[in-house]
């Protein structure tokens, strides 16, 4: 590494370490409470275990399985940042804070709920959003959708619930957009994805307010 390579990292430590602060001061979940926390590491069984969490079907397996061959078998991009010093085995891949995703927001643990609402995401989805998923780590924790488009046919899930309630249409389009074997980003995020938003808009309905998740990593 350079000694403009090994300054730049420093620096980059430093900024990592002042967030990690502003993260203990309020934005944080304590991970003693989540409700289920994989060991890190990168291999096959962790991609099983998700898989297992989560009671997908086999088909969905085999994508994580042949997503996780990709990786091992894909080089680091180059064509960017200095990306070597990236330890995937020091990472948690799977960490779920809670068991159940809550339908409306006073059922939302009350440590979430002051993360989201530092945002103001209640007060938007009152008055912008027709719908809104909010993610936190591994698991969407809340969910809505405002009846006025649910009664034309709109359908917002997570990902998990999508799977589970529409699972033809996710094996259609899984992955469709960008394979799995296109890089190795791509390949880890269909090995151990999980979370994210299902959405289905039927043909002729226009949504006029926007459906919208967050994302607390």
């Amino acid at each position: 590494m350079s000694r403009f390579a090994a300054k730049h990292a420093t620096e980059l430590d430093e900024s990592i370490k002042e967030k990690d602060e502003h993260y203990q001061h309020g934005f944080a979940f304590p991970t003693e409470h989540y409700s289920h926390i994989l060991k890190p590491g990168l291999r096959t069984g962790v991609v099983q275990e998700i898989s297992h969490i989560k009671a997908e079907p086999e088909w969905m397996l085999k994508k994580r399985l042949e997503g996780f061959q990709h990786f091992e078998a894909k080089p680091t991009p180059t064509w960017g940042g200095d990306l070597s010093a990236i330890d995937y085995d020091q990472i948690h891949y799977y960490l779920r804070p809670t068991d159940r995703q809550a339908q409306k927001w006073e059922d939302v643990p009350p440590e979430i709920k002051t993360t989201f609402d530092r945002l103001g995401i209640p007060e938007a989805e009152k008055k912008y959003l027709a719908g809104v998923k909010m993610q936190y780590d591994s698991e969407v924790v809340y969910g809505s959708l405002k009846n006025i488009w649910a009664k034309d046919g709109v359908i917002f899930l997570s990902m998990d619930e999508g799977l589970a309630q529409y699972p033809d249409l996710v094996k259609e389009y899984f992955g469709k957009l960008i394979p799995s074997g296109d890089n190795k980003f791509a390949a880890l995020n269909t090995a151990v994805w999980s979370g994210g938003s299902f959405v289905y808009v039927p043909k002729g309905v226009h949504v006029k307010l926007p459906l919208q998740t967050y994302f607390r990593i």
